[in-house]
């Protein structure tokens, strides 16, 4: 009986560090999480979760930055939600390469959908342009579950301290390439200079070779000539050497009676 209650102690605890730290592990997040500063077309994603044990999620708002404005958000449709896009006016229009903007999307919100309990759903938004004078951009959300519950996702992580129990979603943006630079051209760079080394050792080898092969049909003819001329030799030896037989042979058979 003791090793009996023993064991239910110890799947009790772990039953119980489980429960506690799932849910502390399932936060709305953002992915990727990382893109360069003034990209364009970014592609993004919110991760959301369902947390509740027997509710679904039934809404998920998203709060974009204003201070630090995002142009031309475009969100893709999401079977089965019906999504709501506001926007806000700037005080001060932003000029792009497309014209002046005065408008931006301050808060994107999906609704009318369900994720079931212990499923996640992904929404997807396209981003026209990001800011190139921040490091970092935060998503502030709420979800809100079919039991009336809702979760504030806007808690903002502060250097030196552990995470909060609801941060909000951020993403992080790194230096951005330099002008006239891109991935395919730096890329590029090394492959092109490989196929001029490449080319250069094929026209090395291929002189290498050829010089090569001339030495050997060179040494190969001077073989055959030597081998020519010794057999010529070799034949007028034997000649001589025949005919000095047939002479002997005819001196001795006249020297010889009947």
């Amino acid at each position: 009986m003791s090793k009996f209650f023993r064991a239910a102690a110890v799947t009790g605890a772990v039953c119980t560090v489980l429960a506690i730290a799932g849910p502390a592990s399932a936060h709305v997040t953002i992915g990727p999480n990382t893109s360069p500063k003034g990209g364009s077309d970014v592609e993004l994603t919110f991760r959301v979760p369902n947390e509740e044990a027997q509710a679904s999620t039934t809404q998920i708002e998203v709060d974009f930055p204003t201070d630090k404005p995002i142009t031309g958000v475009l969100p893709e449709p999401t079977p089965g939600w019906t999504v709501k896009v506001d926007n806000l006016t700037l005080p001060t229009p932003i000029k792009t390469d497309d014209g002046t903007v005065t408008q931006v999307v301050q808060r994107i919100t999906w609704s009318g959908g369900q994720i079931p309990v212990g499923q996640y759903q992904g929404f997807r938004v396209m981003l026209g342009a990001l800011p190139d004078d921040a490091d970092s951009l935060t998503f502030k959300a709420l979800q809100t579950y079919s039991n009336g519950d809702v979760v504030r996702w806007i808690d903002v992580q502060q250097p030196g301290q552990p995470e909060p129990d609801h941060p909000a979603p951020v993403l992080t943006l790194t230096a951005a390439a330099p002008d006239g630079a891109s991935s395919s051209s730096s890329s590029s760079a090394p492959a092109s200079g490989s196929q001029v080394t490449a080319t250069a050792s094929a026209s090395s080898a291929g002189s290498t070779t050829a010089a090569g092969t001339a030495a050997s049909a060179k040494t190969s003819d001077s073989t055959a000539r030597a081998l020519g001329i010794a057999g010529i030799v070799v034949g007028v030896l034997g000649l001589g050497a025949g005919a000095f037989g047939f002479a002997a042979a005819r001196r001795k058979g006249a020297g010889t009676p009947e």
